[in-house]
């Protein structure tokens, strides 16, 4: 029987029946609509907040609790009428990624506490969750989410499906491997959260006027300078847009278009009458794609349907929420999993199906930040259906953000920046949020890749790739080849090879890593972010040695790897910085950083004409040469001897390569391989690409298991090469190539919560006097967040004052190597120390620096014996107070340093 027949035949539900609220109507402070008079809006404030739901309140709250006044919260209709009042109530910090578990983890604190500070209850109850697994791979993403919870001190037990039954006995356990129990997940009721903190708020000062709508938000020069309401305009500093599903139409409602890549989808779940006996703990069958919990006696459920509904494509057409049609075809295979999983609640009575809209993004992640166009336009929404679960710790984020200038938590996978304008058509969102949703409860494996949404961006080469068997992934909407098919491979069986465990393309990606280190390899990084720097005078230099943390004044040709860091000296963008001409600066930085390095550079520019950048990443396609035979391949083609001698390491070159001119070519790559980086006119591109690939010579073949032509079969012609190449998109497995060496950021891409010495950075950082602004900060003690040894070469006066302000002065220095070794609170200065004692600290820290770099930490004699003798010298060091001031002075001496915070 369908649903919908079940449900008269119980008599639980009838066609036509009016719809009830699921909470109470939401408690307001003293609005405009119920008084004679409504409250005139100020004329200015210094940040206006749109939004009166729980993510609005939270970061009125937090704003007003960090010190700040003149604040204003507008609300088109009333306080937390909108998904607020609507939600299921449920905190859990069962999340898929770090900081959304720490956001979670803080929201649940908060609310606990929050009736007895404001005195409003908030129906606060800890009931804990049971996270069930009903198959070995989602009991595997279990338990690493749970290893992931231990290190941040969250409660949580792995169990058996025995356990599970005797915590919660209406659960069926035939089919489940183990469940994960959090002790301290919570339910409350949202619209009572809401005016918890909306009260706490008023307290603090905070101007709260419902029945207000924002039309639009002013701008001067890039600057929010006020907010146009239909009451009238405030004059503001800053503008935070909390509009939650209209976040969307108010960032396009701008002066200067805000993106705000976010879309809703219609979310439906069940209430029933009081049961006999109330449920405790709630369940959440991610499987079975179901939540359940206890509601006034009955039964809460609902969940996240394979096939759901987008709704709102255009216009802010309601004020506040309603409840939307009831559709108990579309809910049947929820409650079917809902029957399975709890038998017992086949006799219970229906008393609503509810239907409410939730904003989903892009990736499944909220967001959070200031717009990369915009000063003082932040924006906090899109929550993915756990609104609730993150108001609290995003709203505390957030207004860190906007007090210090960054949190103090590492936002970085939230950060709006990781969108451009790509991600905001109406057609994308729409499209990807039906994928989105259901995603939610999907088990998720490594490399998985969204299907939606894709070929947003692609290689001026992708036509080429594509036909010659590339797979596909995608990079902040860059479509980048993962590898390709060889001959004989079943191309459908690897595309829905799904594991926890080896997948089936490893060998595949195996063969590719062999070859980049055996032979000769094109990869092509067109992905790649690229930016133009250029000035009349030295502005370009000026910029950068501003923001940079190495030195980049440096001859003509020459390449630096360098970080730009914020004034924690925490990174917000790596990049090479290429000096072409004296007051041109070609820079190179990853996919996923464009908006952001983008964003950073802007911010800091000084107002000058003659200060041009430009963003020219379509301009180049970039072909990645690597392997120990790359450079007979471009010496063969540019008759041009491509030796160190002749073209030494991090150096770059305009030449003819082949047929093709004004190639810019460099000796670097980002693999870690020895090679060459081409950057090439688009213009050019197919004629250079097939001359490399038919590149033939006197170079011999190398015997392998593979073909004795082409690893991948990329042009299976059947011609014979005197080169074996491998053809692939080298981000998939740039990780595998890095593995062993020692290359900047082996590991993952910096963020702007890590610092260069932890960062394991070579050859990034340049601590000069006339350097950077930013790096001098992380001179500061107080910011080297854990210990390390930082071992550098150069002429050196080094001082620290009292109070705690750094001084130094460095010539001829280029490289900062950083190892693992001191523990917390030593200060070493080795001009105090013997030149035996010198030679063992010295011998130390390069023992331990490649296990350090590879993060291999096996039990192999060297490890074993770097680890002896950093532990002799720690006993046997003599240690100075940090009230010393020691000044190095010589032509190569060392300097040793760990961090004492």
């Amino acid at each position: 029987k369908t649903v919908r027949t079940l449900a008269v035949v119980a008599g639980c539900w009838a066609p036509g029946t009016r719809p009830r609220g699921l909470w109470s109507s939401p408690r307001s402070l003293a609005s405009a609509a119920e008084t004679a008079q409504p409250i005139p809006l100020p004329s200015q404030a210094r940040v206006v907040i749109c939004g009166g739901g729980i993510v609005g309140t939270s970061v009125a709250y937090h704003l007003a609790k960090l010190g700040w006044t003149d604040i204003v919260l507008l609300e088109q209709g009333r306080l937390g009428a909108g998904t607020t009042r609507l939600c299921a109530g449920i905190v859990s910090v069962a999340k898929p990624i770090s900081i959304e578990c720490k956001m979670a983890d803080y929201s649940n604190s908060l609310y606990e506490h929050l009736e007895e500070e404001t005195g409003v209850k908030t129906g606060y109850v800890r009931t804990g969750s049971l996270c069930l697994a009903q198959n070995q791979d989602r009991f595997l993403s279990l338990k690493r989410l749970a290893s992931r919870l231990n290190v941040m001190g969250i409660p949580c037990n792995v169990i058996k499906p025995k356990e599970v039954s005797k915590l919660h006995p209406m659960v069926n356990i035939h089919d489940l491997v183990g469940a994960l129990h959090l002790p301290g997940d919570a339910v409350v009721s949202p619209p009572d959260v809401n005016h918890a903190l909306a009260t706490a708020a008023a307290g603090h000062g905070v101007q709260i006027h419902e029945r207000t709508t924002v039309n639009h938000v002013m701008m001067d020069k890039g600057h929010v300078t006020a907010v146009e309401t239909d009451r009238g305009a405030i004059e503001c500093e800053y503008f935070v847009n909390c509009a939650g599903q209209w976040a969307y139409e108010l960032g396009q409602a701008s002066e200067t278009k805000v993106s705000v890549p976010l879309h809703g989808c219609e979310h439906f779940y069940l209430l029933s009458k009081p049961l006999a006996e109330p449920l405790q703990p709630m369940v959440i069958d991610m499987d079975g794609r179901i939540y359940v919990r206890a509601w006034q006696g009955g039964v809460l459920s609902g969940g996240f349907e394979k096939n759901p509904k987008p709704i709102f494509t255009e216009g802010r057409n309601q004020l506040e929420i309603q409840n939307m049609q009831e559709d108990w075809d579309h809910f049947e295979p929820m409650l079917s999993a809902l029957l399975r999983r709890m038998p017992e609640l086949e006799v219970c009575e229906i008393q609503q199906l509810v239907n409410c809209p939730e904003s989903f993004t892009p990736d499944m992640r909220c967001l959070m930040g200031e717009t990369p166009d915009v000063h003082g336009y932040f924006v906090l929404a899109g929550m993915n259906a756990s609104g609730l679960a993150f108001a609290g710790g995003a709203g505390k984020f957030l207004a860190e953000w906007m007090t210090y200038g960054y949190p103090m938590a590492n936002v970085w996978p939230l950060d709006i920046k990781r969108f451009g304008n790509l991600q905001s058509s109406r057609t994308f969102l729409r499209h990807r949020v039906m994928e989105v949703m259901p995603l939610l409860y999907n088990l998720k494996v490594p490399r998985w890749d969204f299907q939606t949404g894709r070929q947003l961006r692609t290689s001026p080469l992708y036509d080429r790739l594509d036909t010659q068997g590339a797979r596909w992934m995608e990079k902040h909407g860059f479509e980048r080849a993962k590898y390709f098919i060889p001959a004989g491979k079943d191309l459908l069986s690897l595309d829905a090879s799904k594991t926890f465990y080896k997948p089936d393309w490893f060998d595949i990606v195996g063969s590719e890593v062999k070859c980049c280190k055996e032979a000769v390899c094109v990869i092509d990084m067109s992905s790649f972010t690229k930016f133009e720097l250029t000035s009349t005078d030295d502005q370009a230099l000026a910029l950068l040695q501003y923001l940079c943390a190495n030195d980049l004044d440096v001859p003509v040709g020459h390449i630096v790897h360098t970080g730009m860091l914020n004034e924690r000296g925490g990174y917000e963008n790596d990049c090479s910085v290429v000096r072409v001409k004296k007051n041109s600066f070609f820079i190179i930085s990853p996919t996923d950083q464009q908006v952001h390095c983008w964003s950073w550079l802007k911010k800091h520019m000084p107002d000058d004409p003659q200060l041009h950048l430009e963003d020219v990443s379509w301009k180049y396609t970039a072909l990645n040469l690597i392997g120990p035979r790359a450079m007979d391949v471009l010496g063969e083609l540019s008759y041009v001897s491509m030796t160190p001698e002749h073209f030494p390491s991090l150096f770059c070159k305009e030449m003819s390569v082949g047929y093709a001119n004004g190639i810019r070519v460099m000796s670097m790559t980002h693999t870690g391989e020895p090679g060459f980086m081409l950057y090439i006119p688009i213009e050019v591109r197919y004629t250079l690409y097939y001359t490399i690939l038919y590149t033939t010579g006197n170079i011999p073949i190398q015997e392998s298991q593979t073909q004795p032509h082409l690893i991948f079969n990329a042009l299976a012609d059947g011609k014979r090469f005197s080169l074996k190449i491998s053809l692939y998109m080298a981000p998939f497995i740039l990780s595998f190539t890095r593995i062993s060496r020692p290359g900047p950021f082996a590991e993952k891409q910096p963020q702007s919560m890590m610092f260069p010495p932890p960062c394991f950075t070579v050859g990034m950082v340049f601590f000069g006097c006339n350097s950077a602004f930013f790096v001098l900060q992380t001179q500061r003690v107080e910011f080297l967040p854990k210990s390390y040894i930082l071992v550098s070469s150069g002429h050196m006066t080094f001082s620290q004052s009292s109070s705690g302000s750094s001084k130094c002065s460095l010539a001829n220095f280029r490289r900062a190597w950083t190892c693992t070794g001191l523990s917390r609170g030593t200060r070493l200065a080795l001009q105090d120390l013997s030149p035996w004692w010198r030679s063992v600290l010295l011998m130390v820290g390069f023992v331990t620096l490649v296990p350090a770099l590879c993060r291999s930490f096996t039990r192999s004699p060297r490890v074993v014996l770097g680890f002896l003798l950093t532990v002799l010298v720690i006993i046997l060091t003599p240690r100075v107070s940090s009230c010393v001031e020691p000044q190095i002075e010589g032509d190569y001496q060392w300097s040793c340093m760990s961090s004492i915070s």
